[in-house]
């Protein structure tokens, strides 16, 4: 009888054992309705100029998207190498604007250079424009692009060009900033221009991703930019349908 006691009490114990592992391995799980979701992207707007599906040309020769941009503020301007005048004024202004941030916010902001001469400035010439103007590859973007593309993107930026019998290009000056989702939200225009405004929206952008269109426009200039001259249409769309595409 005492065997039958001995042998029901390590069954018994065992069992409890296998139960006390049980419990202890199920304590270390973590619920499926506890666990940490993996951060999802923000969803494009229907003003991003990421939404566009043109392929563009680096000047390393890697063809991109547009939406490859994505991910961090950028400023963005459609110039030519080959410009005597109003183009190196405002790559100036982009380099103005890119010492002016504060050391720890500089390497977080993308510049862009996209070129309306597609015949002249292929990817070799704007490597080559690149290393004389010193900018570095980490930060600054040259796109090289299609004509129907060039005009498509300048249409949404709300940049107007024509090429011209000596061949340069009449064109707008205009800086614009994209926040990290490709819509754009805030535009300078002209050259040499006060950039604190634009360095103020790119250090809130920075600071507050989420940054309402409403907090950014507070930081602009109290007097509204006409159409096709600074100001950001409601559909970037509309905005290419406006300029006669």
């Amino acid at each position: 009888m005492k065997t039958n006691h001995l042998g029901s009490g390590v069954i018994l114990f065992g069992a409890l054992a296998l139960a006390g592992v049980g419990c202890r391995t199920a304590a270390k799980a973590v619920p499926a309705c506890c666990a940490k979701p993996f951060p999802v992207a923000p969803a494009l707007s229907d003003q991003s100029l990421y939404q566009t599906e043109s392929t563009w040309t680096t000047d390393t020769g890697k063809q991109v998207k547009l939406s490859e941009l994505k991910g961090r503020p950028q400023v963005v301007v459609m110039f030519f190498a080959s410009c005597q005048y109003a183009c190196p004024i405002l790559v100036h202004d982009l380099q103005q604007i890119e010492a002016a941030l504060k050391p720890e916010l500089r390497a977080r902001v993308g510049f862009t250079l996209v070129t309306i001469d597609p015949r002249r400035d292929t990817p070799e010439a704007l490597a080559h424009f690149r290393a004389t103007r010193g900018l570095p590859a980490n930060t600054w973007t040259l796109l090289h692009g299609v004509p129907d593309d060039i005009l498509e993107l300048a249409a949404l930026l709300g940049v107007k060009y024509k090429a011209e019998a000596t061949g340069q290009f009449a064109h707008s000056n205009i800086i614009t900033v994209l926040n990290a989702e490709g819509d754009m939200v805030h535009q300078l225009v002209g050259l040499g221009q006060d950039s604190n405004t634009t360095v103020r929206v790119l250090e809130k952008l920075l600071t507050n991703r989420n940054a309402t269109t409403k907090q950014i426009q507070s930081l602009r200039c109290a007097r509204p930019a006409k159409a096709g001259h600074g100001a950001v249409p409601r559909n970037l769309y509309e905005g290419a349908s406006a300029q006669g595409r």
